[in-house]
């Protein structure tokens, strides 16, 4: 067999059984591809990677112990050829940009057509990338944002776990006009109505995670 047609050797890394199962079910009919290792955390995910080397990753963002986005930076700073396709439910633009630079190759959302996923797999095997469609439009979407700065992601945290002005300058020790002032940068930079709104936005485009 030459090395062009060896199968491309899968990772599939979900804390949901059903998921693997069925990226599992997906493979084995295909003769180009097989599902070589499971792991159901990032933790996991790097011992997996250390014993198989896999050709290409599917990695899912939220799992418990380790997350996928820190599974992705450990395992590329091990392995810098990694091949990694996200795999999740999220299509925030904040999350699909933080999964690049960490180095994924792919992102793709769970709820995409089978077929989708086989030509995402292919493709990155050869050394492309690939996004979802979802994806894509997000990170355009927003392209051109100001982004917010560490602080105000931290105040928009705080915000979105129920805080008032007054106790979000307790917790992080500065003024309440501080805190007014930074509110109004958050509002004005995500284009919301109002706290509420601004912490939804957040959290649908991946920016805060409660």
């Amino acid at each position: 067999m030459s090395a062009d047609a060896r199968p491309i050797r899968i990772l599939a890394v979900d804390d949901h059984p059903v998921v693997r199962q069925g990226i599992a079910g997906l493979v084995a009919v295909h003769s180009d591809m097989s599902l070589v290792a499971e792991a159901s955390n990032g933790r996991e995910a790097i011992q997996q990677f250390r014993a198989h080397h896999p050709d290409v990753t599917l990695m899912d963002l939220q799992m418990p112990e380790m997350n996928g986005l820190d599974a992705i930076i450990a395992i590329r700073g091990e392995f810098p050829e990694a091949r990694i396709i996200v795999l999740t439910t999220y299509a925030g633009d904040v999350q699909v940009l933080r999964a690049l630079k960490a180095g994924a190759r792919g992102y793709l959302l769970k709820n995409s057509l089978h077929k989708e996923l086989l030509e995402t797999i292919r493709c990155v095997h050869a050394g492309k990338r690939a996004l979802s469609t979802e994806a894509s439009m997000q990170l355009a979407e927003h392209a051109t944002d100001d982004a917010l700065t560490p602080a105000e992601i931290r105040v928009l945290r705080l915000i979105a776990e129920g805080n008032a002005n007054k106790e979000i300058a307790t917790q992080l020790s500065v003024s309440e006009e501080t805190v007014k002032g930074q509110v109004r940068n958050i509002l004005s930079k995500l284009s919301a109505n109002d706290r509420t709104h601004a912490a939804m936005i957040g959290l649908k485009r991946g920016i805060i995670e409660i």
